[in-house]
């Protein structure tokens, strides 16, 4: 006698049915094991965010600087670097900027940092540089870490791929001071400089600035070659883009971060050819360093013949005229002042005019600018 299956069984038989069955256990084992991988992946950028989170913070933010810059070779010398504390305690300055990578590219410092370790980019002339910051901080003054960006001699030569070249020679493109520059437009560029501010916030300094985000300003700029910038996005499009994705990457860890212009941004609408808008950057910052530099702008500059000789009416007009553009906004305007003879005798009078304007001006503090670090002649004490 026959016997017929159930229509069930022939069901559960069939190669159709047996076939759906198994994509379906595959499908489930990848669910599970892409749960599994983002779950791990989780707790490792929560672990890391922990660590951001729990480092200890110095000073309450706003924090109104008062401060000069120092280079990695100055923070290099115990001896120089003491002197140049006891002066800023003695005139009442309140921070120190120290290049961690200085205008050459070179990370001044043994950094843990992948890409730095790969490319060799690094000249830890700095030995002790936690042990800098713990002093610092015992002086009770303000750390900031100056990363220049797209002016990078050093990463440039490592890594070509994301340098400037020359249209004729397929060389690398050089400014007027000889100095290499990489894409602006470069994501592996960001990423390089973002995961060198995320290493000095977890050293111990309290604010990282950015300098050089920006095109080229001089040499042969027609004659650049772009490895990663196609021409079609404007140039203050690739800086906001920039700025944007530093402000994602790192205001979610609680870092202070600042950003260096050109003093003639704060006086016009465009981005001077070289991506710098002032009115596209403000929202990605804690503060906004112009460099006003009254040696800096051209003779005849709102009727001045001579712009270094009026410092207080050059900085302040700067402050005044931007203004406007920080209300509603939180970052805050904090000027680079000129500490160096250049167009007129920098001393501690003319000092005195520009802190003043920047008081009058409605600035948010200030950070002393001169590339030997020679302020004997410039702070009254």
């Amino acid at each position: 006698m026959k016997i017929s299956r159930p229509k069930i069984y022939s069901f559960f038989t069939s190669k159709l049915t047996i076939s759906v069955f198994f994509i379906i256990i595959i499908a489930v084992n990848i669910l599970v094991a892409m749960s599994i991988r983002y779950s791990f992946k989780a707790q490792k950028a929560s672990a890391e965010e922990n660590e951001f989170f729990k480092r200890k913070i110095n000073f309450n933010q706003p924090f109104y600087v008062k401060g000069i810059y120092l280079s990695s070779w100055t923070a290099s010398e115990p001896v120089l670097l003491n002197k140049l504390i006891d002066l800023a305690k003695k005139n009442k300055l309140n921070a120190v900027i120290i290049d961690l990578k200085d205008s050459y590219g070179t990370v001044a410092y043994e950094s843990s940092v992948e890409a730095v370790k790969n490319l060799k980019t690094s000249e830890p002339r700095i030995k002790n540089l936690k042990s800098i910051l713990e002093n610092l901080h015992k002086e009770n003054l303000y750390a900031i870490a100056r990363l220049p960006v797209f002016q990078d001699p050093t990463l440039a030569s490592s890594n070509p791929s994301v340098a400037l070249k020359n249209k004729r020679t397929g060389k690398l493109w050089a400014d007027n001071k000889g100095l290499f520059w990489v894409d602006p437009a470069s994501l592996e560029v960001w990423d390089y400089n973002i995961a060198l501010a995320k290493e000095a916030w977890l050293m111990g300094f309290d604010e990282i600035n950015f300098d050089y985000i920006r095109f080229p300003s001089d040499g042969n700029i027609s004659n650049i070659s772009y490895p990663i910038w196609d021409g079609l996005a404007p140039k203050e499009e690739i800086i906001r883009r920039f700025a944007e994705y530093q402000n994602i990457a790192l205001s979610p860890l609680n870092i202070t971060r600042s950003a260096d212009l050109f003093g003639l941004t704060f006086w016009r609408d465009d981005d001077l050819n070289i991506g710098q808008n002032l009115s596209l950057l403000i929202p990605y910052f804690n503060y906004i360093c112009p460099m006003v530099y009254p040696s800096h702008f051209p003779d005849g500059f709102e009727n001045f013949s001579n712009p270094a000789e009026h410092p207080y009416e050059i900085i302040f007009r700067s402050l005044a005229k931007a203004k406007g553009k920080f209300i509603g906004q939180s970052a805050l305007p904090r000027p680079w002042l000129q500490a160096f003879d250049y167009g007129a005798e920098y001393d501690s009078a003319k000092l005195a005019k520009q802190i003043k304007a920047v008081e009058d001006g409605g600035g948010y503090g200030w950070l002393l600018w001169n590339a030997q670090n020679k302020y004997d002649d410039i702070l009254p004490y």
